[in-house]
């Protein structure tokens, strides 16, 4: 079986506010020759790196905002984030949460720093990714998937030497709890000092590892730090992870649904004329309403 080789190590690029309440680092789309069609069906990643908030009455965050055409997932590493949107959901998502929000045919979102949290602040990092759907699924029903920290599935590894949080997709027979749309992995590695972890996707899966925290080894010679991305070449199915030292991996690794792609803002559809009904749309008020 061949090895699935590191193409590039990226580090993170200059970060910029989203809101007030999200200091964000762009991997995807980027000029690290990953843009969306690369890295489909991961269409959009932006990484908060760890920054310390100070306290605020007022909670900091993101107001009305309108998605279509897609899903997003946000993980949380440490902070808390109150959502909302305009089909009723809502909630909070705590460290170690993950919120899986379908957009499909068309939602209102806002998301805001915990108000709680907001009062004392603290150490904020997380992850926001966009998945890109499949043109017959692009027009579904919106939806939430709430995955909290005590319910993900989690895999072992030997001699105690770390775990394989699994929210999607499987590993070596766990399984996650979340569904998807098209084959899409999606694990924590939390790996101790010297720890290892094996990974075997199909050699057409678009795989990428971005670093949470602590530094690792891939294949025994691609060195990637902290808050950097290592993209893998689409050439080989298996590869391994050392921890230099306690470290915690994203690990992402999904089938490309190799449809063309027309994105503009917060919308992604297959064609221009797709998008501008979706402003049309959005413009006519049939995401619904939501308050600010």
């Amino acid at each position: 079986m061949k090895t699935k080789t590191v193409e590039l190590v990226a580090s993170p690029r200059e970060p910029h506010f989203v809101g007030d309440g999200f200091r964000v680092h762009n991997f995807i789309p980027s000029n690290f020759k990953m843009d969306m069609q690369r890295m489909d069906p991961f269409i959009m990643l932006d990484y908060n790196s760890t920054y310390k908030f100070p306290p605020s009455d007022k909670p900091k965050g993101v107001g009305v905002h309108p998605h279509k055409g897609f899903e997003t997932v946000t993980i949380a590493y440490k902070g808390k984030v109150a959502h909302h949107d305009s089909s009723g959901g809502g909630g909070v998502i705590g460290e170690g949460d993950i919120q899986w929000m379908t957009a499909a045919k068309g939602i209102l979102h806002k998301e805001y720093h915990e108000a709680e949290w907001s009062k004392t602040g603290g150490d904020f990092q997380m992850v926001q990714l966009w998945i890109n759907l499949p043109a017959k699924d692009k027009k579904s029903n919106p939806k939430y998937q709430a995955i909290t920290y005590e319910t993900i599935e989690r895999h072992n590894l030997p001699d105690n030497s770390g775990t394989i949080e699994v929210i999607a997709g499987e590993y070596k027979g766990t399984h996650g709890s979340a569904s998807t749309f098209t084959p899409v992995h999606m694990f924590n590695a939390k790996l101790k000092k010297g720890g290892k972890a094996d990974f075997q996707f199909p050699a057409t899966y678009n795989t990428l590892l971005l670093v949470i925290e602590g530094n690792i080894i891939v294949n025994g010679t691609d060195k990637t730090p902290t808050d950097h991305l290592a993209l893998m070449t689409n050439d080989g199915e298996n590869f391994e992870i050392e921890a230099n030292d306690d470290a915690v991996v994203l690990v992402l690794s999904g089938a490309p649904i190799n449809e063309p792609i027309a994105a503009q803002g917060p919308f992604v559809m297959n064609t221009r004329q797709e998008l501008m009904e979706a402003f049309n749309d959005f413009n006519l008020g049939k995401f619904g309403y939501l308050e600010d």
